[in-house]
């Protein structure tokens, strides 16, 4: 009988199997807050990687975007609003989370052209080449398996189709690494007991970002999944990373 497969969920060495449940339940548990404790956290600054983020995927109209870990629907609702005639599918494995998008005033606006679909990165329930972009945003570290998440994201991808992934890397400099982790371990985890009533998920927050790999192992992966012209930009030091690829 072999033995089962461990990851990382944070700085603890859990089970394959059981690391999506331990995810989903940080996720459930901070749906409702969650925006709000983006702009705590970051100092707002999420908001202006996120333009960033658009600035360089430059949306047309047209394009069918597909929004992995799309939560609440920040990356689609920015999307939709520089293209308004695209559409775009909030997708992500906690429903709580989509529900808390669909609350919010912009889904009252752009209806017609979202779709919120619950469900597993690593087995998209999508046709091959169905999509011209996907993005995922602060949510591929926590995926079990990430290269199956970026194999998923190539095959829904069309030819000439883009990926585009955000998410928290490593600052290269190792005494503003020093600084910034004193503030994530020391300040981000009682902030999410205040705002959310709930440290340890935010704990796991703080630890995953330490776990994924860095800026040059990570476009490696990429590559290895198919796509060309791959390649990364810092933000804010290197705290966080834009990844790019295309499916050619």
């Amino acid at each position: 009988m072999s033995e089962s497969k461990t990851t990382h969920f944070g700085f603890q060495t859990v089970d394959e199997d059981a690391k999506a449940g331990l995810v989903h339940g940080v996720f459930s548990n901070v749906a409702s807050k969650y925006d709000v404790m983006n702009d705590a956290m970051s100092l707002g600054i999420h908001r202006i990687w996120k333009d960033a983020m658009m600035d360089w995927l430059a949306p047309r109209d047209g394009q069918k975007l597909l929004d992995v870990a799309g939560g609440t629907g920040d990356i689609s609702f920015r999307f939709l609003k520089r293209a308004p005639q695209a559409h775009a599918t909030v997708f992500d494995m906690t429903q709580g989370m989509l529900d808390a998008g669909r609350q919010r005033a912009e889904a009252e606006h752009m209806v017609d052209r979202l779709d919120w679909i619950c469900g597993d990165a690593m087995a998209l329930p999508f046709e091959d080449n169905s999509f011209d972009v996907y993005t995922i945003s602060f949510g591929i570290r926590n995926v079990t398996r990430p290269e199956e998440a970026l194999a998923e994201a190539f095959r829904v991808l069309r030819p000439g189709g883009r990926l585009m992934v955000l998410e928290f890397s490593q600052i290269p400099n190792p005494a503003l690494q020093w600084a910034y982790d004193r503030y994530s371990f020391n300040v981000i985890p009682p902030m999410g007991k205040v705002i959310a009533n709930d440290a340890d998920s935010y704990q796991y927050l703080v630890e995953s970002i330490r776990k994924f790999p860095d800026q040059e192992t990570f476009l490696q992966m990429i590559r290895d999944a198919g796509f060309e012209n791959a390649k990364y930009r810092n933000l804010t030091m290197g705290i966080a990373a834009l990844h790019s690829g295309w499916k050619i």
